[in-house]
């Protein structure tokens, strides 16, 4: 396919009124903002929905893996979609399908209504990100790169967080904090039809639909190593948002919801913030810092568990927050800055398809043994180990290849 079929400036309609190019950026940071935390609100309420519909911690798992699979399944079926038929499209689709799955989380009435919603709220999300990831790029390759990696974070753990908090304290809290995120994804859907198209539609959006693996040969040594940290760091968030709600409220002693999102929250902003900090180093002094933060934080975790210390536990996953949120980012900036336009949501959906295979396979398999092995503390101890080998893996990986040296594509 022909580079001339794209553009990196955002082309305005005449006669209409279309955001600029700054806050089309924020809208699209905004929107992944919202997404994540549409899908980390769930979270503390886990507890809940296990007491009133009386499910084991295996169907929480599976719930949340549920999530991930269609996540993955959109990827890889609606990735490069909008490189064809355009941005806004496909999150105004995208959008509408979210706010169906919002609807049904606000109304259900046991776990299979649940499962439907994770499954529709993964369709909605899996085809947005690409979209949105590209979208950003296609505004502003340097800052569009630092929000890709920023807005997860901040999205995952404010989501958690404002769920724990309306489920402590505000009445209906199965309900209200769905139909709330349902306001804001109105007000952003509205946002996206004022934003000018960043991409000029090109040929072959029934091909793309077909799933396909096409990694641009000067992207695949930074992709070999990215792809290690990516799924590590996910595959802690993934323990965090399913099992972590157990473990926190178990070593405080505590049934309170805040307990239950506190500790997505912490790895999460924490890794919000470790993005802006890191955000002048070079990628690969970041890759080595989240490798690092990961093994560090995880470890402490691992004796915060033997000693029984809520704080320490949190302090530990701080840590690992800073590991998480390095490591992404140097994740993405190692890969995106050398795509050609035409490539990003395809490479963009890849690097997302790794992250959710970490998300969602790992939180599964803790699930299962959870209830058929050794139980919650035991499966905690595994999972830590299990993330700890995947980040040492990694740092072999960077360790061993040198990114190629190459001009940014255009």
């Amino acid at each position: 396919m022909s580079t001339s079929v794209l553009t990196d400036r955002p082309a305005t309609p005449t006669g209409r009124f279309r955001l600029g190019r700054t806050p089309s950026l924020v809208l699209l940071a905004s929107i992944v903002v919202s997404l994540l935390a549409a899908s980390s609100a769930p979270t503390p309420l886990y507890a809940t929905y296990q007491a009133e519909w009386g499910f084991s911690p295996m169907t929480t798992t599976v719930v949340f893996g549920v999530y991930a699979v269609a996540v993955l399944l959109s990827l890889l079926v609606f990735g490069r979609l909008s490189d064809h038929v355009g941005r806004r499209p496909v999150l105004l689709v995208a959008l509408l399908v979210q706010a169906a799955a919002l609807v049904v989380f606000a109304f259900a009435g046991g776990v299979p209504e649940l499962l439907a919603a994770r499954v529709v709220q993964g369709l909605a999300t899996g085809a947005a990100l690409a979209a949105l990831g590209a979208g950003m790029l296609d505004i502003d390759r340097a800052r569009g790169t630092f929000a890709n990696a920023v807005a997860p974070g901040i999205g995952t753990g404010g989501g958690a967080l404002l769920s724990a908090l309306v489920v402590q304290f505000l009445p209906a809290p199965t309900h209200l904090i769905y139909l709330a995120l349902l306001g804001v994804l109105a007000v952003q859907a509205a946002g996206v039809a004022l934003m000018p198209e960043t991409v000029t539609r090109a040929p072959g959006a029934r091909h793309s639909l077909i799933p396909e693996v096409k990694l641009p040969r000067n992207v695949r040594g930074p992709i070999a190593i990215a792809a290690p940290v990516l799924f590590a760091v996910w595959a802690l968030a993934g323990f965090y948002a399913s099992l972590g709600p157990a473990l926190v409220r178990g070593l405080a002693g505590s049934t309170s919801a805040v307990y239950g999102g506190l500790g997505l929250f912490v790895l999460a902003a924490v890794a919000a913030l470790t993005v802006l900090a890191v955000d002048k180093r070079p990628a690969r002094t970041a890759l080595a810092i989240g490798i690092i933060g990961l093994i560090a934080g995880v470890t402490g975790s691992l004796f915060a568990i033997s000693a029984g210390s809520t704080v320490a536990f949190l302090i530990a996953t701080g840590v690992a927050g800073i590991g998480f949120g390095s490591g992404f980012q140097g994740a993405i900036r190692i890969v995106v800055p050398l795509v050609a336009a035409h490539e990003r949501a395809g490479v963009l959906a890849l690097l997302y398809v790794v992250s959710y295979l970490g998300l969602g396979v790992p939180a599964v398999i803790a699930g299962y043994l959870v209830v058929h092995a050794g139980g919650l503390l035991d499966t905690a101890r595994e999972y830590g180990i299990a993330v700890i080998v995947l980040a040492a893996l990694a740092g072999v990986a960077l360790l061993r290849r040198q990114a190629p040296r190459v001009q940014p594509a255009g």
